[in-house]
């Protein structure tokens, strides 16, 4: 879990100290500087425009922040409300919703994504729309199996038997229980997330030139491998070493905030 804050801190720090760390501004060009190699000043190297690479990791890891905090909103609003709904009401609207969400994740979510992303045209934005409603299927499980449960417990069926409103249970009683699983969840998405907008954006259908994306500029890089290796290597560790620190961030979060989870005794 160390490592894992460590490297998610790195990006952080990047995000916000990037107008301060960059060398020069992302989008300016320099054609006498094109297909520079790494150096003193430009310390990842310079891309085919003569822009300098290391400052353009580094603003690229403000889009991930900002890609990855937006799609887990975008997946947690409806599916934790529709979770909540289905998993104390039971009955009919259970088994509409659980029925809506069984097609939904017949479609596989990558797939998906793609045709969304396609229909909507490629941005940031629609990657976002896409890969949030893509995730919203697994916060809708985690909240209706952890109502579910919560709904059997003495204290719920006290506030029901003292006359609490529906909405009060949900958001005094129920709500508070499943906090610890959906941190861990989110988390987990948080490095799934940016994998899948890196692999929207390497074949076109991310966010576009001249935005600083990282998968954007790994796709960039792929047609100089043989003679300018750095721009694929230094955005591509971007994405390796940030999905890492999501996934030991989350690894150790589930430890620490949902033992059971990881034991298999829990809600999956």
């Amino acid at each position: 879990m160390i490592v894992g804050i460590l490297l998610v801190g790195i990006l952080i720090l990047a995000a916000v100290l990037a107008p301060i760390l960059a060398p020069s501004p992302p989008e300016l060009m320099e054609p006498a500087n094109r297909l520079q190699a790494p150096s003193a000043a430009h310390p990842f190297g310079t891309d085919n425009f003569g822009r300098d690479l290391f400052s353009r990791v580094l603003y690229g890891a403000r889009l991930a922040i900002v890609l990855c905090v937006a799609t887990v909103l975008v997946s947690v609003l409806p599916g934790l409300s529709g979770g909540l709904i289905a998993g104390y009401r039971r009955e009919q609207t259970d088994q509409v919703l659980s029925r809506i969400i069984d097609i939904w994740l017949a479609f596989p979510g990558l797939l998906l994504a793609i045709v969304l992303v396609a229909r909507l045209g490629p941005s940031l934005s629609t990657t976002i729309i896409a890969l949030g409603i893509v995730g919203v299927p697994s916060f809708y499980r985690l909240a209706r199996g952890s109502t579910l449960s919560a709904g059997e417990m003495l204290y719920v069926e006290a506030a029901r038997s003292i006359g609490a409103s529906d909405t009060r249970i949900l958001w005094r009683h129920i709500l508070p229980n499943i906090v610890s699983p959906l941190i861990v969840l989110i988390t987990l998405r948080l490095g799934t997330v940016l994998l899948a907008a890196g692999g929207l954006s390497f074949i076109g259908l991310g966010a576009q030139p001249p935005q600083p994306e990282w998968g954007a500029l790994l796709a960039a890089g792929r047609d100089y491998m043989d003679t300018a290796w750095w721009l694929a290597l230094f955005p591509g560790l971007a994405i390796t070493l940030t999905v890492i620190g999501f996934n030991l961030l989350g690894d150790g979060l589930r430890d620490i905030l949902a033992p059971d989870v990881r034991r298999g005794r829990g809600t999956p």
